[in-house]
């Protein structure tokens, strides 16, 4: 009798050799790898992502806020890759348990961070399959061509039904028009970049100097599929711990779990952080899309009993 996962082997090896390749690329770099705990006492409280409950504690749905304090606390270049939680999100390109890759670096700004991120993968496709290109639900992508870099109110201007700054002055209708109109048009055949949202999607980015009405944030999609977000970090507490009480009204206001105050967190940003630009890849996205798999089942162990494939 064959074993059920027989079949995925292939593709955990060359998950493994992307790991080990996105590893020496950072290491290369001056980057320190970290490892944060994932039980946490009090998630961040964005809005509409759910962090697992774990008894007395939550299951991260990153380890933004811990990797944070280690910049506070004096560490300059860091990065960790490891297991992430998130409740209901199972899907093609989505699962409840998943590995992200987050990375900070102090004193670089968001615009040097995308440059670096994406040499980084450029480096790792070419160590990892020889080339630069990528074959992804038909489509060709050479990573090695020219990135599109667009603006959230370019972009909408050019796909959606009303600007940006219209959609910004509601949660929900932003995000469906950025799912249902702007993605979807986003270039299939090479990478791209979607950067400088309107400043209530900020989260933990902090305002452009030339324009406080935008946040320092940008989004790497490459064949359509997001696999990175960035932000000119937030450095101040008073602005932050605003952005918490937003956040958890709107928690609140959709009956979504109420989370204790990360207090650790925003004790550590009192007493200081550097100005420092912060980013998330979805590892597993990148590894589907380098392997040329259809979804992230096909290259990472499965959360569920396998059927015959």
């Amino acid at each position: 009798m064959t074993p059920t996962l027989a079949n995925r082997v292939p593709a955990l090896a060359f998950r493994a050799k992307v790991l080990s390749a996105m590893r020496r690329a950072f290491e290369a770099q001056g980057f320190l790898e970290t490892d944060t705990p994932c039980a946490i006492q009090a998630p961040a409280a964005e809005e509409y992502i759910e962090a697992p409950s774990a008894g007395d504690f939550f299951l991260r749905t990153s380890p933004e806020l811990e990797m944070k304090r280690l910049l506070c606390a004096g560490m300059e270049a860091i990065y960790q890759i490891g297991a992430c939680f998130r409740s209901g999100e199972n899907g093609r390109i989505h699962r409840s348990e998943f590995s992200m890759l987050e990375f900070y670096h102090a004193h670089w700004d968001y615009l040097k961070l995308l440059d670096f991120l994406r040499d980084t993968i450029r480096k790792v496709a070419k160590e990892v399959n020889g080339h630069t290109r990528i074959q992804y639900r038909g489509n060709t992508i050479e990573l090695a061509e020219e990135w599109e870099i667009i603006s959230v109110r370019d972009a909408f201007a050019r796909f959606a039904p009303m600007s940006a700054d219209e959609a910004a002055e509601e949660e929900s209708r932003f995000e469906i028009l950025l799912t249902e109109y702007v993605e979807p048009n986003l270039p299939k055949d090479r990478a791209s970049v979607l950067i400088d949202y309107p400043v209530r999607f900020g989260a933990f980015a902090r305002q452009k100097a030339e324009d406080p009405t935008l946040a320092e944030r940008w989004e790497i999609y490459i064949g359509g599929v997001e696999i990175a977000n960035a932000y000119g970090e937030l450095t101040d507490a008073v602005i932050q711990r605003s952005r918490f009480r937003q956040f958890a009204e709107t928690r609140a206001k959709h009956q979504l779990a109420e989370y204790p105050q990360p207090v650790d967190f925003l004790h550590d940003l009192d007493c200081g952080m550097p100005d420092s630009a912060g980013a998330a890849l979805g590892f597993d996205r990148l590894v589907m899309l380098l392997y040329g798999a259809e979804s992230l089942e096909e290259v990472s162990f499965p959360l569920f009993p396998m059927t015959e494939e």
